[in-house]
């Protein structure tokens, strides 16, 4: 559900705890990838994206996957030649080696995903909010904070049995999806894309609102990365990655594009503005009646809650691991109650704050520009190891140079817009990311070393 923590994978994938070599076919790659890819990013920020550039979504939807597309170009070399379940976190450490770049990167990794989680929780309780008539404002920040606290007691008595039915809530979701694309079909109305496309004054006419709206949209694509966690259980993964990476990703552009492309034939830019929380379900009132409102708003409830869940759980083990490399306090490697660790609890405390305090934009634009800048870093990292993974380097750069340029045009948005809590709040993270490596390196002294794996030359050796 567009979640997908470096480790575990946000994904449950049994061949990845215990796998063998060969037991991932392509086939299955895929399905993991648009599993990781498609889900609780698509109800929170459609109607934000709305707001933004109308009828124009569609557009948005595609330059954000053609700009994913390059980063998958990325991932799929460094997942075939590095086979691991560490995600981007291995990545990093392996294009940096035992430096404060790898640390600090991994550290505003962790808190990224904080970001992420906030982002599903102000969603969840958008949704919620929206099934109560007459609900009070503060309703939808009380269910997010809520379902945080759920989801943490969950983790700490019954996280497996929540991971083995992920597939299911996968499923529950997709049905109620295609449920809403045959009825929606029906009932859509161009003359509702023209006049809205008409007040927009053309394509043209709103360029740079579709680039903002494709950085924005970009945390949408973010799960790729897991299917990079099952190469170590494929029989041939230079070759399979990359195409399963490749197919789930234009299956999930296809899907965004034709939802969204519904939706701008049923609500107007000022009905997506008004209902920015909950634009899918209200799109779906309009094509099915309020019972299209209610199954749009459990499919909601489901994608928004699971990713927090899995969210949750992979970013406290996230943590784990890094405390194990030195690059948190070992603290968090420390039990607190019924097999929890330090970690979790810290994942669950500042991600409530960030749901009480940011609005639903706020923690959309923050947690979007958050991946930009990670899935940059991640190719810089790649130019210093290409040898080994055998990367054109004129597409790693186009990667960096894609993946900044809609960085700087969203910040340049969220400043624009007069949002100075939410960009300042962004950098302030990047800086606690690095001064807390920078602190934590010089107080214990320990290293940040990439495990190595049998057959592959360690890429930090030389940096160390």
């Amino acid at each position: 559900m567009s979640a997908t923590p470096p480790a575990p994978a946000r994904r449950a994938n049994p061949t990845t705890r215990g796998g063998r070599r060969g037991s991932v076919s392509t086939v299955g790659a895929v399905a993991i990838g648009v599993g990781g890819m498609m889900g609780a990013a698509i109800y929170t920020l459609l109607g934000l994206a709305g707001s933004i550039v109308g009828p124009w979504i569609p557009v948005s939807f595609i330059v954000g996957g053609l700009v994913s597309a390059f980063s998958v170009y990325s991932y799929a070399k460094l997942g075939a030649a590095f086979p691991s379940r560490g995600g981007a976190g291995e990545f990093l450490v392996r294009g940096f080696g035992n430096t404060m770049i790898a640390g600090g990167l991994n550290v505003f990794q962790f808190l990224g995903w904080i970001i992420a989680m906030a982002l599903y929780g102000v969603g969840f309780g958008g949704y919620a909010a929206g099934l109560i008539p007459g609900a009070p404002s503060w309703a939808g920040k009380a269910f997010g904070v809520g379902l945080v606290v759920l989801v943490l007691l969950i983790n700490l008595v019954g996280s497996k049995l929540v991971s083995k039915s992920e597939m299911v809530v996968i499923t529950i979701e997709l049905v109620i999806l295609a449920v809403f694309v045959v009825f929606a079909a029906s009932h859509i109305d161009p003359g509702v894309f023209v006049t809205s496309a008409d007040a927009a004054g053309g394509p043209g006419a709103d360029i740079l609102g579709m680039l903002f709206a494709a950085g924005l949209l970009y945390v949408a694509y973010e799960g790729f990365g897991v299917v990079t966690n099952s190469a170590g259980d494929m029989s041939n993964p230079k070759t399979q990655l990359p195409r399963a990476m490749y197919s789930a990703l234009i299956i999930v552009i296809g899907v965004y594009v034709l939802i969204s492309a519904f939706v701008v034939m049923l609500m107007s830019k000022a009905e997506m503005t008004e209902n920015q929380g909950h634009v899918l379900a209200e799109a779906a009132r309009t094509a099915m009646g309020e019972w299209g409102f209610i199954l749009l708003a459990i499919a909601a409830l489901l994608a928004t809650a699971s990713a927090v869940n899995a969210t949750m759980y992979g970013d406290a083990n996230l943590s784990f691991m890094m405390a194990t490399k030195g690059e948190i306090p070992e603290d968090f490697t420390r039990g607190v109650w019924h097999g929890g660790k330090v970690g979790l609890f810290v994942v669950a405390g500042i991600t409530m704050i960030f749901i009480a305090v940011f609005p639903l934009a706020a923690v959309g634009q923050m947690a979007s520009l958050a991946f930009l800048l990670i899935y940059a870093s991640v190719s810089v990292g790649h130019l210093r190891v290409r040898a080994q993974t055998g990367a054109k380097a004129w597409l790693l750069v186009l990667a960096i140079v894609l993946n900044i340029g809609l960085f700087a045009l969203l910040l340049g948005y969220t400043i624009a817009q007069g949002q100075v809590g939410t960009w300042v709040t962004l950098l302030g993270v990047v800086v606690v990311s690095f001064v807390a490596e920078w602190i934590i390196r010089r107080t214990t002294g320990r290293d940040l070393r990439a495990a190595p794996i049998a057959g592959v030359p360690d890429a930090t050796t030389k940096h160390r």
